[in-house]
């Protein structure tokens, strides 16, 4: 894929960036290599490669999937301004 002078001008437009004339030849080079590149990263064979999540193997940390707090409304209730059985008030915001 090739970019041309038209389409820099038109991710100039959409990005609100400012391009002055002179500079549409080096953007349109600049963005061409960009794609140049991304098309070299698609013939790399990455079949039975895992994703990873950071350079050295390790697992993610992961935290126990655990209720807290539930056992306990008039606590968590405590601090509410107003409440109603076990429930918190909020005033009306939709009409």
């Amino acid at each position: 894929m090739s970019v041309d002078a038209a389409t820099v001008r038109r991710i100039a437009h959409l990005a609100r960036i400012a391009v002055e004339e002179g500079e549409v030849e080096h953007l349109q080079g600049e963005l061409n290599a960009m794609l140049a590149f991304v098309e070299q990263l698609s013939e790399v064979n990455v079949e039975g490669v895992e994703p990873m999540t950071s350079v050295t193997p390790m697992a993610m940390k992961k935290r126990h999937d655990v209720v807290t707090d539930g056992e306990n409304a008039d606590g968590v209730l405590k601090n509410a301004p107003e409440r109603a059985d076990n429930f918190f008030l909020v005033p009306k915001v939709v009409e």
